[in-house]
């Protein structure tokens, strides 16, 4: 059963690259045939902000077309390998086999576990996460809240979110298969404020009221914490490119590392990018 379980997954992250591919590479093949459009996939993490950044560029740049989807951080790079797409963003740092592409941090984003506002846990230690996501501790009160059991939720296989949590806080520890596992952060997001034993981690930048961030080994998930490195919980989001940026590419791009792109990620909740702070 567990073997049916795993190769079930693999098929089905199969079929999420292939169906990005061979979409990106319809749009790719439009998009080039005018001449006027980009297209960045990838990092559903990423996504909402390049979205609000193609948005600025094109009301600033009439005729100018810039077409952003999702599909995950592994997809996206993929379809940059491929030229599927011309910007692929990533929420996690490059593989070793990876670094061959072209890429800059557009931002830095902070990771916080959320629960619902009704859960009285304010701070769990790094050793209780963990153990909270190997399906060790199962139950609220043995981290001094109610009699509950804790509803795990994590995000998919291939996900930039789920890549970074595991690489800076599991070690060797694996999350549970029986956690409930979503597409996106505000799909994670919106279980936990609907279930009060819930437990989940999105971007620092889609906290909202309906879910309360907690503390990270006594530290606070707060923008000032990421940048002087007191908060351990943070990822680069990145844009890749297969070879140097040219054109309509390289022209969005630069227009995400100037003190006008850069401040409309900082209002959106993001930390600005050293690249960006230079410019």
């Amino acid at each position: 059963m567990r073997q049916t379980i795993v190769i079930s997954k693999l098929l089905r992250r199969i079929i999420s690259v292939v169906t990005l591919t061979l979409s990106m590479g319809m749009l790719s093949a439009c998009s080039r045939s005018s001449g006027s459009g980009t297209i960045g996939a990838g990092s559903t993490s990423v996504q909402p902000y390049a979205e609000v950044l193609a948005e600025e560029y094109m009301a600033l740049n009439p005729g100018a077309e810039i077409d952003i989807q999702g599909g995950g951080s592994s997809a996206g790079i993929t379809a940059a390998q491929t030229h599927s797409a011309d910007i692929g963003m990533s929420s996690r740092a490059l593989k070793e086999e990876e670094k061959n592409l072209w890429n800059v941090e557009i931002a830095k984003d902070g990771l916080v576990l959320i629960v619902n506002p009704k859960n009285p846990i304010q701070d769990l230690t790094s050793e209780q996460i963990r153990d909270i996501y190997a399906a060790t501790i199962t139950d609220w009160s043995q981290l001094g809240g109610v009699k509950a059991k804790i509803n795990i939720i994590a995000r998919e296989e291939g996900s930039g979110t789920r890549s970074a949590f595991t690489e800076l806080l599991m070690g060797e520890k694996e999350i549970t298969p029986k956690a409930i596992v979503q597409d996106s952060n505000g799909a994670v997001r919106q279980l936990v404020a609907d279930d009060p034993n819930a437990i989940g981690f999105i971007s620092l930048g889609l906290v909202n009221d309906k879910v309360k961030a907690l503390h990270l080994d006594g530290i606070e998930a707060t923008r000032e914490n990421i940048i002087n490195g007191s908060y351990s919980l943070s990822r680069p989001f990145l844009f890749v490119t297969n070879g140097e940026p040219t054109g309509l590419t390289k022209s969005f791009i630069d227009f995400t590392l100037s003190s006008e792109g850069q401040k409309l990620l900082s209002n959106e909740g993001l930390i600005p990018s050293a690249e960006g702070a230079e410019k």
